[in-house]
């Protein structure tokens, strides 16, 4: 059954399983974890009583599960999804879909940027640009590439950046097994790009020139730890006088009985020396053994103070205060009722609204709109 603190149901969507989702202006975009279901456009102006407005599809053995919103235009990534027992077309192309969204009932197409490879997994996007994490020919896994959508007819890429041993096309060798090392996805404030990159911690990006990324520094806790890193969100105010980010690892690869995935939290106050300086476990996690996907997933990224929404797998979201970057804590929790057909709870993905009203999606099924009371 469902638990909270400080925090009520106020609505659901019964839909498939959900990735990332986004609310603004009274609507939700919803990306879902496996074809045939794409995209789905929510109307939540009645929070209580959510209609559905449209939805995309996608073909086998693929899948859509990012959504980001700026504007009149929604991108969604497009991915071969190697989680899927069935096949992905061998003509498939990966990348992205740039759709018309002033109608949201209605998105219209206006145009697909492809690539090699498994296609786009994750990104962010600004009036100007797309930062994506995207595999192309001649690479090794995912690496940053940014796309220029400012005629979102004709995106057209202006530089990519990845760690040195991915270009293998170029002569480049790795000193790592097969994909651990590869970017999961960038998130721009200002002239950076805290960028992700799974087994290799996370990377600052300088995209003063954006034409030529350069890395300014990163921090890499894989090993000893065993969860890879899924997020790096830069906080965009000071905390008593310092800069910090909010870096989420993922509750996947590890040994059953190792340290489950947690939160961190990095001083960047020099941005070319971060320093690790708290963090965060639900309580209880660590008591003993955990099955996969029990923990840390991922943060809301819009940042509205120093309370934050996170996805925790199996414990829903929980709400966490980082006033005290020493000494994070708990302020509230949800923890919705386990979707029908699962055997527990899967939350994935969270966002906030203009109003304060919180989205959680769960991986399996359904999305929940809460409040923090």
């Amino acid at each position: 059954m469902a638990s909270s603190q400080g925090m009520n149901q106020v609505g659901y969507v019964d839909c498939a399983g959900g990735g990332q989702v986004i609310a603004r202006d009274g609507i939700a975009y919803i990306g879902h974890m496996r074809a045939p279901h794409g995209t789905t456009i929510v109307d939540v102006r009645d929070p209580k009583k959510p209609v559905v407005l449209a939805e995309l599809s996608m073909p086998p053995g693929t899948h859509s599960h990012k959504v980001r919103v700026c504007g009149d235009i929604m991108v969604v990534n497009q991915e071969i999804n190697n989680n899927d027992p069935n096949k992905a077309s061998p003509d498939f192309l990966g990348g992205i879909c740039i759709y018309d969204i002033a109608d949201p009932g209605a998105p219209k197409l206006l145009s697909r940027w492809e690539t090699k490879g498994q296609g786009v997994h994750r990104f962010d996007i600004d009036e100007r640009y797309v930062y994506l994490s995207s595999t192309a020919e001649g690479y090794l896994a995912h690496i940053v590439i940014i796309l220029d959508i400012q005629d979102p007819r004709h995106p057209v890429e202006v530089s990519r950046w990845w760690m040195p041993g991915q270009w293998l096309a170029g002569g480049e060798t790795p000193n790592w097994d097969k994909t651990a090392h590869r970017c999961h996805h960038p998130l721009r404030m200002g002239n950076r790009l805290y960028t992700s990159y799974w087994q290799a911690g996370f990377h600052i990006l300088g995209i003063d020139d954006i034409a030529k990324p350069q890395r300014i520094s990163g921090l890499d806790w894989s090993p000893p730890f065993h969860c890879p890193t899924h997020t790096a969100l830069p906080i965009p105010f000071d905390i008593r006088g310092r800069r910090y980010m909010v870096v989420a690892d993922e509750d996947v690869y590890r040994p059953l009985d190792g340290v489950p995935a947690f939160l961190w939290m990095v001083d960047i106050t020099d941005e070319c020396a971060p320093m690790v300086v708290g963090s965060f476990q639900v309580e209880g996690v660590e008591d003993g053994p955990q099955p996969l996907a029990t923990a840390c997933h991922q943060p809301c990224e819009i940042i509205t103070g120093t309370e934050i929404p996170v996805a925790w797998f199996a414990h829903g979201v929980r709400v966490i205060d980082i006033a005290n970057p020493h000494a994070l804590r708990e302020v509230a929790h949800f923890v919705p009722d386990v979707p029908a057909g699962a055997s527990r709870v899967q939350a994935n993905d969270v966002t906030v609204d203009e109003r304060g009203l919180i989205y959680l999606t769960d991986r399996q099924r359904g999305m929940t709109v809460i409040e923090r009371v």
